[in-house]
């Protein structure tokens, strides 16, 4: 069977919508809680940081609203005996196969947040310049699992990897 370009069959863990949601409230609710207090704060300035506080927080809400969801139903992995294949993105979505004849590492990744919600991120690293395949939002046992597979079979394949 040869290795092509289609779309993965695994999804990321479910747990991965609350994970992207507190990343995006992380990201979008500071101005608008600043904008918030300014507005409490100084009186003769009120219009204009209520304005900024509504101009601020409407978008970000949608963002935080939306994007979770969105990347959910984008974000796919698999592997077989030939290849990483690997789905990510909402606005700007892409897919790539990785032939396990060119990775050369790979490695997990948990951040706090990512420890929070019991999820992993894997990264396999090719000689590519369009650099390496992350595999994000994963269970933290089937990321170990997926990494011993991965180092397991790269091994054993003739390649850059080798």
């Amino acid at each position: 069977m040869g290795v092509r370009l289609r779309p993965p069959r695994n999804q990321v863990d479910r747990r991965a919508i609350g994970w992207w949601a507190t990343q995006a409230a992380v990201l979008a609710l500071p101005l608008p809680i600043v904008f918030g207090v300014l507005h409490l704060t100084i009186p003769p300035a009120r219009p204009f940081f209520g304005w900024a506080f509504l101009i601020t927080l409407v978008p970000g809400l949608a963002y935080m609203a939306v994007m979770p969801a969105w990347r959910y139903r984008v974000h796919r992995w698999e592997t077989t005996d030939e290849a990483v294949y690997a789905a990510s993105g909402w606005l700007w979505q892409s897919w790539r196969v990785v032939p396990l004849s060119r990775v050369q590492t790979v490695d997990t990744l948990r951040g706090p947040l990512q420890q929070m919600y019991g999820l992993a991120g894997v990264t396999v690293t090719t000689a590519s310049a369009s650099g390496a395949v992350k595999i994000k939002g994963i269970d933290q046992r089937t990321a170990q699992m997926l990494v011993d597979h991965l180092t397991s079979i790269t091994q054993g394949t003739p390649g850059d990897g080798a």
